[in-house]
Formats: C-alpha cells, sequence, structure tokens
C-alpha cells in the first residue's frame, strides 16, 4: 500500500496576507485560490520542487492561527537560500550547525514556525546511519 502525505493545512487569520508572504517572500507556487462552498475559501501554495503542498484559507480547521510548529523545508544550499529570503524580506534565523547538519527557522505572519535545513552532505548521512 502506498500513502503519500501532499497537502499540510496552516492555520492563519488573514489569508490575503498570508498568501502574499508565501508567495512573494518564500516563492511558493500558487496552485489554486477557490471557494468551494460559501465561507470556504482554499489557498493551495507549493514551496519549488516540493511534491507536498500547504493549504491556507478559510472554513477547513479548528486550528489557532500560528499555532504550527516544525514544518521542514529540506534545501541543497541553506546559506544561499537565507540570503534570498533576506533580500526578499523574510526574517531568517542565523544558520545553526548541528553536528554537519545545517539548521535555520522562520516564522508566517501569523507565527507558524518553519525549519528550513540544509541537505545533510553524504558522509554526514553515512556516519549517523545506524546499522540494524
Amino acid at each position: 500500500m502506498e500513502m503519500r502525505l501532499e497537502v499540510v493545512q496552516v492555520p492563519v487569520s488573514d489569508v490575503d496576507q498570508s498568501k502574499v508572504f508565501y508567495t512573494r517572500t518564500l516563492g511558493f507556487v500558487l496552485d489554486h485560490d477557490v471557494e468551494h462552498i460559501p465561507g470556504m475559501r482554499v489557498v493551495q501554495l507549493t514551496p519549488p520542487g516540493s511534491a507536498a503542498s500547504i493549504v491556507i484559507g478559510t472554513g477547513m480547521t479548528g486550528m489557532r492561527p500560528g499555532s504550527l510548529e516544525g514544518l521542514q523545508l529540506v534545501v541543497p544550499d541553506l546559506a544561499a537560500l537565507r540570503r534570498d529570503l533576506l533580500g526578499r524580506g523574510a526574517d531568517i534565523s542565523e544558520i545553526q550547525d548541528l553536528g554537519g547538519v545545517q539548521f535555520a527557522h522562520f516564522s508566517d505572519p501569523d507565527g507558524n514556525r518553519w525549519v528550513l535545513q540544509g541537505q545533510t552532505p553524504p558522509a554526514v548521512r553515512d556516519a549517523h546511519t545506524v546499522s540494524a
């Protein structure tokens, strides 16, 4: 049996403000912005190169805006992406190196917290692999 995680809901208070943040500041692709039924607006956004998307909108979730933590984006060159996002106005933390794996953090306008992870070099992956 195959199961793929393809869409994650992100709770926001202002859909239009968040849509601008995710598309203009972060460069996510706008897949669609529709109102399926009155009061239910669905805005689907996909990070560049990702098979999974996020959905923001109205009438979909009981989660509090800003309550989501730990969504993680893995990128090939964290330093270059950080420079690019800072240039677009994003507030990205300094890069932390945790044993050869690099991380940085940011939040959306509501405070939903994201993690950026630099792609782990093969030597570091191999060193952390546990044999069974």
